[in-house]
């Protein structure tokens, strides 16, 4: 075993050492009241309710729609956000245009946009899914359109005196220098659509892990509150940890 295999497999042991020490004294707190069982509730209790959402099937259907409204959130905004960073880097004079409504954008709660999207597009899966890509759009314009910009000028110069077009600077010198950089955005949006899709699910779902929470807190149940953010942060690592494999796939590829 190599040095670094020790050091990964040293951090892997201390994180879960952590999480199974926060887990027991969160079990031992609960049971001696330390802390209010109502309101915290305790890991025994959400494990067994996880279990009997599981066995009933209507984890399954709620967790079924939240994900399928966060990938294709994340999808879109991946996708939206790199086609118009492309535009941006095209167009110099759009980019200068554009650039402080970006800002102004990038500085607006995503949140407060919320009712605003779910009155034009109805409250329905749409509007859910809009909030997920509307939260991860700009971010990823921005980062992705500087990316862009800091390519090295002497590539296009060189690709500029075999009279190549700008289409050709941007698929052979452009895009390909900074698809490492696109991919270190998926790994950001992951979490930011899942923050877009859980609040458009707060504002109008009936189904799906956001609605879960808010339901859990209306009739008090707490249990289905924590029972419903362990599954998302159990998913949402999943996500990330497939988009990190991907970039190691993408970035050895490119070497």
């Amino acid at each position: 075993m190599t040095t670094r295999q020790k050091e990964k497999r040293f951090i892997r042991l201390t994180q879960l050492a952590i999480v199974f020490a926060l887990v027991i004294g969160w079990e031992t707190a609960s049971r001696l009241a330390l802390i209010d069982p109502l309101l915290f509730s305790m890991p025994s209790r959400i494990v067994s309710l996880l279990y009997e959402h599981i066995v009933a099937g209507t984890l399954w259907l709620h967790t079924g729609v939240t994900m399928f409204e966060t990938v294709l959130g994340f999808l879109l905004g991946t996708v939206a956000g790199t086609l118009l960073a492309a535009l941006l880097w095209w167009s110099k004079k759009l980019a200068e245009i554009l650039d402080p409504f970006l800002v102004i954008l990038n500085s607006m709660p995503k949140v407060a946009i919320g009712p605003i999207l779910i009155v034009g597009l109805g409250p329905n899966m749409t509007s859910v899914i809009a909030m997920g890509m509307l939260v991860s759009v700009i971010i990823t314009t921005m980062v992705v359109y500087t990316a862009f910009k800091e390519v090295d000028d002497n590539y296009l110069k060189v690709l500029q005196t075999f009279s190549a077009s700008k289409w050709q600077q941007f698929r052979h010198v452009v895009y390909p220098a900074t698809i490492p950089v696109i991919v270190s955005t998926l790994k950001m949006n992951v979490g930011l659509s899942w923050v877009g899709v859980i609040v458009g699910e707060f504002l109008v779902s009936k189904q799906g892990l956001g609605y879960l929470i808010i339901y859990g807190f209306q009739v008090f149940n707490f249990n289905l509150v924590f029972m419903s953010l362990l599954v998302i942060a159990l998913l949402a690592t999943l996500m990330y940890i497939a988009v990190e494999r991907l970039e190691k796939r993408i970035t050895e590829h490119h070497r």
